[in-house]
Formats: C-alpha cells, structure tokens, sequence
C-alpha cells in the first residue's frame, strides 16, 4: 500500500488490497469503500476525531505488517500541509453577533426559543394550508428519526448490515403499493417534485423501450399541481395545456381534442386527483381510458391522496404510475425546507423503468438514478412506517372520511358569508375548496389582507391566490376536532363582517383593521394609535384571544417590493448603514 500527502478536500482513494483490509477493517466495524483495481476510497469530514484517524492507521500498518508512530504529535509532524496561499482564508467569518453573544447552554435555549416563539405553527392552532396537508405528526411517529440505528446509516452500508432497515422497506412498499393498487414502488425520490420527475421519467423510458422515441408530449389540465409543468420538462418532455370548464373540471371536449391532435406523440396525461380546484373529477376513469386510447401513459400526481386513500386507488381509477407526498398524506413534517419523500408507485408494466442506483442496486432496472441515495431520505421513511402500521387499513380509511367531512363542514360554514368556487354536481368538495374573495377588491381588501388578519385570530393563513388568483384555498385535514374547526370558522366569519362594515362605510376604506394587519405588540402598545378604530378590535377581535393570543412579530409588509428588493441579514441593518456611510 502506498499514498503520498497531496492537498485533498475530504475524499482519499488509496491503492490497497481489499483481502487483505476488508476483514480488518470490519472486526473494528468500519466500512471502507472497495472499487475495481484494488482501490479504497475513504470520506472524512468535520465530525471526524483524532481517533478515528488513528485507527484507520493503525487497520492501513497492520495490513502491511508494519508499526507506525501514531502519536498525535508524530501524525501532525508528517501530516501537516501547506496550503496554497488562494485557498488560505484572509477575511474575517462568523462576524454575526449570534455567532458570539451566547457562551452557555441557558443562553442558547434562550435564543432558540425566542425564534421558536415567532413562529405561529400547530402547536398554536390549526393551518388550513390547502394542497400542502399539514396534518398532526404524533410524537410516536417521529421518535425513530432519533434513532442512531436510523439516522446514523451510511445510504451504501453494506446490505448484511441493514437488514432490518431493508425489511421496513420492503413492508412500506407493499403497504404503499396496496395503497395506490399498484404493483411496485421506488422510495428512491427526495420530494414530490423529484417523484413527478422520476415518475415522468419511467413512462419516458416505457415509450423509448417501445421504440416509440417520439412521444414526448405531456396534456396538463389548467387544474393540476403547480409543479407538474416543470417536471414535465425536466424529463424531455413538451407541455400542451388542456383547459378546464366552469365548476373545475378537466374540460373533455378540450382534451379530446388536444388528445386526437397529439395522437401520434402523446407520452402522457398529468393528472390531480381529486383536483387541485378540491373537487373529484367524476369523469377521471373516462379520462383515463381516452389517454390510452391514444397510445398514452396516465401520471396522476399524488399531492391530494388525503382523500383516496382507503375510499379509492390510482390504479382503480386508470393510472399508471403516481407519486406520493409522504410529507403530507403520510405525516412526515411537511415544511421548513425539508426533507420531503415523494415515492412513486407504478403499474406492472412500468416497473422494469423504476429508477435504479449504481453503487447500491434496488433492482436489476437499466435505469439511472434519480436520487444521490438509493432510498432518498432513508431515516425518515420510518415516521410513515409507524403512521401506516399503527393507523392501518380502518384506521387510514377513517382519516380520508374525516378529512373530507371536514373540508365539507368548514364549507358549509362558510359559503354564506365567502363564495366557494368550485364544488362537485352534488354541491360538495373533496378534501379541500377554494373561497373566492376576488369580490372584496371592491371595498380595498385584497386576499393578502384576510390571511395578514388571520394573524391577529391566531392562525395561519391558507393557501392564497392558488391555483386561483385572489382566492383562498381551505384544507384542514382529519386532525382537527370540531371546536378547532368552529374556532376557525368564527375567525373567517369575523373577518367577514369587518368587509361588511368597510362595504357599508362604518369602516374608512383603505384605513381599518382588516388593511392595516397584522397588529404587533409594539404597535398596541406604542403611545400614539394612529388609527380609526380600537387597540381591542385590532388585538381581541373574538373572546378566545383574551386567553390565547399569538401577537406576530412583524406588522405588515409590501409583498410584491419585499419580493423585489432583498436584505442581506449577515449583519444588522443599522450597522450595514454605518459602515456605507463611511465609504
């Protein structure tokens, strides 16, 4: 064995003999990474140790039958490296007073607290965020991503290490593919978008082992999920919008006819179901077989499966292949920049087209992969183990009901006092519905004022202006009682009348409580109150305030210019301003 002191970042590969170190590397429970012609390559990082170094050493000696002096003086005397003189650091770093104004543990609970206190999440009160499924994330659940045996897993660890994990994916897969009536599944896929992406990506690889190379366009309703255009694109394909009719609906006559007119190159229909409008396509089956019809491949996106599954499938609709949210319907924290899942589950004639991986084989597949991982995110796959095995089959079917049941119920509530947009022949919704509050333009609200409102009730704001502009989408998924439901509702209605009274000029347009939120503590409690009406109505507009009251940090803000004029936080405003001053 032989290696030379060269200026490496953090990965080595060394000329070695895998027979020889492989057995001693494992009887000190190492894993080394052994390629072709005799080579190991080895990664090291920040929570690398002295010793850690030490006994890679002394496995390296042994395996030459030689002794070293592995003395941390001797290892830093040979070791040391003089670095290029444009890879030393001149500037100063961590300059941000956060990085030295906390010297104890009291003081950095303190600090982390302080910015948990700014955050209005679950722990407050519900959000209605439709499309995004913020539903409970019970600590049973959650407990196993604190698990070293989990999360401390190399994703290449050698398979006879990791039985046990293999076996929980094996059980996830059948349960998921059971789920959706499909026959196989890939957990390899970090997000919903990536599973749009990878899904899209095996009904390209269908048509190309087909010999159909041609087709690549992809029909998107108007309706789908606000990624599916990009994915679409992302996997080689052309997007061809299909329009939908007045109560939501993909429209037929349209997709007939974008179908008929792309016949010879149609790759595929993307489809959501129920719709991101919150209503069940009731011709989706139909939709379906026109697709096949044409040579077609049906890729329904998974985003609402909080009103499938346990009630219907994607395979018992006519799809092909679908992606699952486990972020959402299946209870990993959704939010926050990650980590998400979005496995994709695929009819038997698409799984020989699943993504595969070259350095650790989920199948015999020919097909590249989508993921650095062979499994995604791996240690979080066991939150939605546990959610599936400890709700089962009832249990699962329930929560669709009861989502639903709610999503209907805040409706009803509400469709006197705020149009609903789209509802089923029925008069119904799915699990989600759109509020239109486009109306309100009229007496100076716009739909960003009713979700900063929302803030001074206690709550976050749904969706707004999606898919619709200047309308709000509800969704409040089955982990929420009925007195929570109310709570929101009475808050929506509230708002409601605070229109009212701008529309009948006992509020000033353009100065009331409603454009003017949301209200800080800073604000109400300031000397001067600049405004028309009272600190109570702006602060305690309902009596659960008086005993629950969640006062945001920020008053309002001009979205559009904040969009367009962005702040660097590296160090205070104040102090930024200072130091122009002085050039």
């Amino acid at each position: 064995m032989s290696w030379k002191i060269r200026k490496h970042f953090d990965t080595l590969t060394l000329q070695g003999d895998k027979t020889l170190l492989q057995p001693l590397a494992l009887a000190r429970q190492i894993n080394l990474r052994y390629t072709e012609n005799n080579q190991i390559g080895l990664s090291l990082d920040e929570t690398t140790r002295y010793a850690d170094v030490k006994e890679l050493l002394e496995i390296f000696a042994e395996a030459k039958g030689k002794a070293l002096d592995l003395s941390i003086e001797a290892l830093t005397e040979d070791l040391r490296l003089d670095l290029p003189e444009n890879l030393v650091r001149t500037s100063d770093f961590l300059q941000h007073p956060v990085f030295n104004a906390y010297h104890t543990e009291h003081e950095m609970l303190r600090y982390i607290k302080r910015l948990e206190s700014r955050d209005l999440s679950l722990v407050h009160s519900m959000i209605a965020l439709g499309s995004c499924t913020m539903k409970l994330n019970a600590t049973a659940e959650m407990i196993p991503v604190t698990w070293t045996e989990l999360g401390g897993l190399h994703p290449f660890a050698p398979q006879d290490q990791t039985q046990g994990y293999q076996a929980l994916f094996a059980d996830l897969e059948q349960w998921l593919a059971e789920i959706t009536g499909f026959a196989a599944v890939s957990l390899q896929p970090n997000s919903g978008a990536q599973g749009e992406y990878a899904g899209l990506l095996t009904i390209r690889n269908y048509h190309l082992a087909n010999g159909d190379t041609h087709r690549n366009i992809a029909l998107i309703p108007s309706s789908a999920h606000g990624t599916n255009p990009a994915s679409a694109v992302m996997a080689g394909m052309e997007v061809v919008l299909v329009k939908c009719d007045e109560r939501g609906n993909i429209d037929l006559d349209d997709l007939r006819q974008q179908a008929e007119k792309h016949r010879e190159n149609l790759a595929a229909l993307m489809v959501t179901y129920p719709s991101t409008h919150g209503v069940f396509e009731e011709a989706i089956q139909e939709i379906c077989q026109l697709i096949h019809q044409y040579g077609g491949q049906v890729y329904m996106d998974g985003a609402n499966m909080n009103a499938q599954v346990g009630l219907t499938s994607p395979a018992m609709i006519g799809a092909d292949v679908c992606h699952l949210n486990l972020h959402k319907t299946f209870c990993i924290p959704h939010g926050g920049g990650g980590p998400g899942m979005g496995p994709i589950c695929v009819a038997a004639h698409l799984e020989p087209h699943l993504p595969n991986h070259s350095v650790r084989p989920v199948s015999q597949n020919q097909t590249t992969a989508v993921s650095a991982a062979p499994y995604g995110s791996a240690s979080i796959l066991a939150i939605s183990y546990a959610y599936i095995a400890m709700m089962g089959g009832e249990g699962l079917t329930e929560a669709t009901r009861r989502a639903i049941l709610n999503a209907n119920y805040i409706k009803a509530r509400l469709e006197g006092h705020y149009p609903v947009l789209y509802t089923g022949t029925k008069g119904t919704c799915a699990h989600e519905f759109i509020i239109d509050c486009r109306e309100f333009k009229k007496a100076g609200v716009e739909v960003a004022d009713i979700a900063k409102r929302l803030m001074d009730y206690g709550f976050h704001a749904p969706t707004v202006s999606f898919p619709v502009p200047g309308t709000m989408m509800i969704e409040p998924t089955e982990s929420e009682s009925k007195a929570e439901l109310d709570r929101f509702c009475e808050a929506m209605i509230s708002i409601r009348e605070e229109i009212r009274e701008i529309e009948a000029g006992k509020a000033e347009a353009g100065n009331n409580a409603v454009v003017n939120a949301p209200h800080t503590a800073a604000m109400l409690l300031a000397n001067e109150w600049p405004y028309p009406y009272s600190r109570e109505k702006a602060a305690y507009p309902l009596p659960y305030l008086k005993t629950n009251k969640f006062f945001p940090t920020v008053a309002k803000v001009d979205n559009a210019y904040g969009d367009r004029n962005l702040i660097c936080s590296c160090i205070p405003i104040a102090e930024y301003a200072a130091s122009e001053a002085t050039v």
